[in-house]
């Protein structure tokens, strides 16, 4: 076998590689298309479940037929992408009209998640069934090969009403994103009628018909004045914040009741939501808060927040507004695959690609009945027609050797074979010319058809068919008829499936939160061994001072209004206000610092951490691993940003050391080989915090600083070495920048 090798550039193979894989995510997966609103998974699904019969007038069947059906037949990406997608649609906080009819647990608002496939059943709803599928045995749309080709498969469906802004839609495709609020059925169909009548209607005069988003979870849409920048080019911000109310509680008690959410809050925010709550009581944020419960149901939302007597209430819910989630933004990106290509769309663009679609959908239709209603015709004037000379026709038969002879003479008029009473019959049979639709329609009725009222209904049934034909062309010929069917069949579904909005717009103005000023007090910075932080107050660390200065790897003393500063070995100054530390008990196990930074403590290590306010006193002494050391004024720390890069560092070098200088008077520097050089720390020179700094030791090539250790006037200081203690005090003062001397272990 000859074989024939091709030359190719790497890169041109990854690039068309690549492309052909985002164009795959983003049009077949990702992203939903703006005639039907659907992404992929979820046309699947909906046909896979419409083919199987599993109507909303029928029984339920398992989600695991379902899912195991799609995905043989349509849909061969997991089983787990198919399920997910059936019980979104299912889920009415997240749909605004759900498509599916879940029974069993398909999960709830709080984040819970459904039941396994086997546990669940669905079905159609009638809506999806109505104005989602009804038409598909009327050609109306094109079908193409699944992906083995065994299966047909809608390349779209003939929805009637634009899903896309009904339900909304989410999905990451590569490199973009879609997020497309939900709308009000009733508002989004009378914008899609007016847009029917008029196409030139600009998106204010809609914005007048469909008031914004509608979403599930109701809420209250603050930004209505922004509205229309959004919708005219696809893409903006909406504020929205949950719905609250004040109820009497007990013994002269309020009650923040918070009844809707923000959409973006649903699932697991709700659980963060009440966190953020505690935690402002928690920090002392607020002192207001009594008790705080999450009475949801599957009646609602109702999240009940106790205040204390006297407390303000419109005060503590704008703190609600400014310190938690309980209002939110919803980022909007009306990104939908329009003529095979992503495209972002405003809400004109989609109006009008669904209004095409319809048009080229409703065109097919009364083709297809328009065909359908003509051949019923040319069979019904054959029927008529046969009547009228059925003792002929039966003679025709009698004497006909087979059905082909017969079908001969009333189509084209060959009497050869037959046999007839007589010669007037044959001159009567040789001018029959039925088609040949009618001559089989007539051998193939049957004798009762020639009962009087049977042939009264038939000539009925053809009057009928007349005039469905004469409808039929009227709508295919005039386009303002074919305009009226359509708005008669919205005007169905709305009558039909409409619900009450749910979501306020509004114009409300931003919420003013009153912090009450918190009174400056010394307090005591503890963080364990395990990066656990907190603060207590001074009485509670006197009591307590043995205990937490053997436990706790940085103690110090801060003002509860300043801030606390931590170098890592990797450089970096991380900065935490202590009024985001707990403040609590001795016991209290604190919060990792992780919480409250930027600082990870999987990648990195804290050095040092001291008080800002000490920090601009005082300068600070940078050693590392590879022997450089410098000293940096502390001023140059007190910066805005809560991350900042303290040293610069030589590639492959770290810190090993950083201190505050105070008192100290001589450095020694340790190394892994066991040399140890002292000098003064006047010798270090002060460089800026951007400097790399100069050489502090001398260091053999597989060598490196393994321990830094200052000492101050009188002091002997003595550390484990080997097997004896090194006086640190008594080892020689040399100059920096030596090899130092070599200890004995």
């Amino acid at each position: 076998m000859d074989e024939k090798i091709i030359k190719t550039e790497y890169s041109e193979i990854m690039q068309k590689s690549f492309i052909d894989y985002a164009m795959s995510v983003i049009v077949a997966r990702a992203l939903p298309d703006v005639r039907d609103g659907l992404k992929p998974v979820q046309r699947r699904t909906l046909y896979d479940m419409y083919e199987l019969g599993i109507r909303y007038d029928r029984s339920y069947r398992k989600c695991a037929r379902i899912v195991g059906d799609t995905m043989g037949k349509y849909h061969p990406h997991g089983d787990s992408s198919i399920y997910d997608a059936l019980v979104v649609m299912a889920q009415d906080f997240k749909k605004g009209l759900p498509l599916v009819d879940g029974h069993g647990n398909f999960g709830n608002i709080e984040g819970d998640g459904a039941a396994a496939m086997r546990y669940t059943e669905a079905r159609l709803e009638q809506v999806t069934q109505e104005a989602f599928l009804s038409d598909l045995d009327k050609d109306v749309v094109d079908f193409g090969p699944n992906f083995d080709e065994t299966e047909k498969e809608p390349l779209v469906l003939p929805v009637k009403i634009p899903n896309l802004l009904v339900n909304g839609s989410e999905g990451i495709a590569v490199g973009m994103a879609t997020s497309i609020p939900s709308h009000n059925l009733g508002e989004v169909i009378e914008a899609e009628k007016a847009f029917l009548r008029n196409e030139d209607i600009s998106t204010a005069e809609l914005l007048e018909i469909l008031h914004g988003p509608d979403f599930p979870t109701g809420g209250i849409v603050t930004n209505k004045d922004d509205l229309l920048p959004i919708y005219e080019t696809g893409s903006g911000k909406i504020r929205i914040r949950g719905k609250v109310e004040v109820e009497k509680g007990k013994g002269g008690k309020t009650n923040v009741v918070i009844t809707e959410i923000p959409y973006p809050m649903i699932g697991a925010n709700i659980g963060k939501f009440l966190s953020d709550v505690a935690a402002l009581a928690e920090t002392k944020k607020t002192a207001d808060i009594s008790d705080i419960s999450n009475q949801s149901s599957k009646e609602g939302i109702r999240i009940v927040i106790e205040l204390k007597k006297d407390a303000d209430a419109d005060n503590f819910i704008n703190m609600l507004y400014k310190k938690t989630r309980l209002e939110d933004t919803f980022g909007v990106n009306m990104l939908a695959i329009a003529d095979g290509r992503p495209e972002t769309l405003g809400l004109r663009g989609i109006l009008k690609a669904h209004v095409d679609f319809l048009y080229q959908v409703t065109t097919r239709k009364y083709e297809n009945l328009l065909a359908r209603e003509k051949s019923r015709r040319e069979i019904q004037e054959g029927l008529i027609r046969a009547c009228n000379v059925i003792d002929l026709i039966i003679e025709i038969l009698r004497g006909s050797r087979d059905r082909a002879m017969a079908k001969a003479c009333l189509v084209e008029g060959k009497t050869d074979g037959i046999r007839f009473r007589s010669k007037e019959s044959k001159v009567m049979a040789a001018q029959l010319s039925f088609t040949e639709n009618q001559a089989n329609a007539i051998l193939e009725m049957r004798l009762y058809k020639l009962i009087g009222l049977e042939l009264e209904a038939l000539i009925k049934e053809h009057e009928e068919t007349l005039a469905n034909i004469y409808r039929y062309e009227d709508i295919l010929e005039r386009r303002q008829s074919m305009t009226q069917v359509i708005i008669n069949e919205l005007d169905e579904i709305r009558k039909k499936f409409a619900r009450p909005r749910r979501t306020v717009i509004d114009n409300c103005a931003e919420a003013v939160f009153e912090e009450k000023k918190q009174e400056e007090a010394d307090v005591m910075f503890l963080m364990d061994r395990f990066g656990y932080a907190k603060t207590i107050d001074m009485a509670a660390y006197e009591r307590n001072k043995e205990a937490a200065d053997s436990e706790n790897r940085f103690v110090f003393q801060c003002r509860n209004t300043g801030r606390v500063c931590l170098f890592t070995n990797t450089g970096q100054l991380y900065t935490v206000k202590v009024s985001d530390l707990p403040y609590g008990k001795f016991r209290d196990k604190g919060t990792p610092v992780d919480n409250v930074s930027s600082y990870d403590s999987a990648k990195e290590e804290i050095l040092a951490a001291c008080s800002q306010s000490e920090l601009n006193l005082y300068r600070v002494i940078f050693t590392t691993r590879m022997g450089m050391i410098k000293v940096v004024d502390g001023g140059e720390f007190d910066v805005a940003k809560r991350t900042v890069a303290a040293s610069r560092l030589q590639e492959g070098d770290e810190l090993r050391d950083v201190t505050v200088w105070k008192e100290q008077q001589t450095v020694v520097l340790q190394t892994h080989k066991g040399f140890f050089l002292r000098f003064a720390v006047e010798e270090i020179p002060e460089k800026k915090k951007a400097a790399v700094g100069v050489r502090a030791i001398r260091l053999s090539p597989d060598d490196f600083v393994e321990a830094v250790h200052f000492t101050g006037p009188g002091e002997e200081e003595a550390i484990p070495f080997g097997d004896r203690q090194l006086e640190l005090s008594r080892l020689k003062i040399a100059k920096r920048d030596g090899k130092g001397t070599k200890a004995r272990a």
